[in-house]
């Protein structure tokens, strides 16, 4: 069994499956992946999956609004999140946090967004799920001050340093791994890989982006999660249905205590 803890569902081209979730999530099933937490990009988004888990055994959703979500200008209000965040089948608020490398000119919106949705996930006691590019020192200094250590959270898509990965455990946050672990240019990761605990990890797709070698330059799917957990396991010397197992008790520990 195996969890794809984050993608991004409702961003899916269905075409090759006659336009059908059901189908697309069939060929993850046939490998062995039984959940996934579908995230919310913005608001409007994020309304539209908790609809949609709610036909969905399946599947759980995480609400809120993406660092780069220009389009929506207004800041979220901790209540619109917190009304959000406790319908049924939301396990988690984000995605949140800071990324100065497509946006440097929306720092202060950026940073304001994140307190809100970690201030949200402290009130609910539901995980924060964060994206972080560029930003280690203020990610980190933000955290610090407004997280939840109780209910902790995941640093998503992990990229960053070891020194990172290790302030950002001691919070009570997990370290998630994407198919960027199996990407050419990626060794310095990899050695981060190496130095996280099983226990800390948890293994995603973000889909529809970044497919696992050697599906670069397709659509990623859930399906491909399987790529990210063997190539853990490669990294680590460990057998991949490890990887497998203890990724999805850490994601059940998290998302479902």
């Amino acid at each position: 069994m195996l969890v794809d803890s984050h993608c991004h569902l409702d961003h899916l081209d269905l075409s090759d499956y006659q336009n059908s979730l059901d189908r697309l999530l069939d060929t993850a099933r046939q490998r062995g992946v039984t959940q996934f937490l579908s995230v919310g990009v913005d608001l409007p988004s994020s309304s539209r999956l908790v609809e949609l888990a709610q036909t969905r055994d399946d599947m759980l959703v995480s609400v809120g609004v993406h660092p780069l979500q220009r389009e929506s200008p207004p800041l979220p209000e901790v209540t619109e999140l917190l009304s959000l965040g406790s319908q049924p089948g939301v396990v988690a608020i984000g995605e949140t946090g800071l990324d100065n490398y497509y946006d440097k000119d929306n720092a202060e919106w950026q940073e304001q967004s994140f307190i809100s949705h970690l201030q949200a996930g402290a009130q609910l006691r539901k995980p924060v799920i964060v994206h972080t590019r560029e930003a280690r020192a203020q990610t980190m200094a933000i955290l610090r001050d407004y997280a939840s250590t109780s209910s902790g959270g995941v640093i998503h898509c992990f990229t960053e340093n070891w020194d990172m990965a290790k302030a950002a455990m001691d919070l009570n946050f997990m370290i998630s791994f994407s198919g960027i672990i199996t990407f050419r240019n990626a060794s310095a990761l990899r050695e981060v890989v190496k130095k996280v605990p099983l226990e800390n990890m948890l293994v995603e797709t973000d889909a529809p982006w970044l497919a696992p070698v050697p599906y670069r330059g397709k659509q990623n799917e859930p399906k491909y999660v399987v790529e990210v957990a063997k190539a853990v396991a490669e990294i680590k010397g460990v057998g991949w249905q490890q990887v497998a197992e203890v990724t999805t008790a850490n994601f059940q520990r998290l998302f479902l205590p």
